[in-house]
């Protein structure tokens, strides 16, 4: 298994409460891990380190070999990450600059189009409704072909015809060879992507392992095992 992800022993404090205790994972190159877990269990937190934009205190973590935070993934988290004050278009052409994206305009105008907003393109995103800007924020995430995609409830606020969208996008994500690490309640939607599972309860990894088909069959059982 060529690992993509991989902590050891990881724990993250607030204060003297621990959010993750001892955590230790292993995600594989070109799997999708579906994070599951209660609200507070410590998954957003788990999230935020991967990408670089939380520390932690004990343990170890590397992405492809390197530290959280080296530009090997695409985080999209519960703050969305566009800018209110610019265009949907402007904030595409903006993150694929960022990026070294190719033909920014370019690539800018084929997302818009890919997640339904071509005809908003011009407007300032502070006019968009929560889903518009879910859309945008999952166009920002996916546009540079990111290796490792960490995503901290991505179907929130989406419409069936998006949530499908998504699922598409992921699945075609897994295709090319990224990995996925997938943090959700919409269990049936992340379990017929994922390839693997993970359950955290109260910071302690509680489960790791194959998604099988019995979980595919009854999502709640993950649950009812490790209650």
């Amino acid at each position: 298994m060529n690992r993509a992800i991989e902590l050891a022993g990881v724990w993250k404090f607030y204060g003297d409460y621990a959010a993750l205790r001892d955590v230790s994972l292993q995600v594989a190159e070109g799997s999708c891990c579906a994070l599951l877990g209660r609200n507070g269990a410590g998954k957003t937190t788990l999230l935020r380190i991967l990408a670089g934009l939380s520390s932690f205190e004990r343990g170890r973590i590397q992405i492809f070999g390197a530290a959280p935070g080296q530009g090997h993934a695409g985080f999209l988290g519960h703050g969305i990450g566009v800018y209110e004050d610019l265009s949907a278009r402007e904030n595409l052409r903006f993150f694929a600059r960022l990026a070294d994206v190719a033909e920014p305009e370019r690539i800018a105008k084929e997302w818009l189009e890919r997640v339904g907003l071509a005809t908003a393109s011009d407007m300032l995103v502070r006019q968009f409704s929560r889903g518009m800007r879910q859309r945008l924020a999952l166009a920002r995430t996916f546009l540079h072909a990111p290796k490792v995609l960490l995503l901290d409830e991505p179907f929130t606020s989406l419409d069936d015809r998006a949530i499908a969208m998504l699922s598409e996008l992921l699945i075609e994500s897994r295709n090319r060879g990224a990995t996925i690490v997938l943090s959700t309640h919409q269990l049936r939607e992340a379990l017929a992507i994922a390839s693997h599972v993970a359950l955290i309860e109260n910071g302690r990894l509680r489960h790791s392992g194959v998604r099988t088909q019995e979980m595919l069959d009854d999502p709640g059982l993950l649950y009812r095992l490790h209650s």
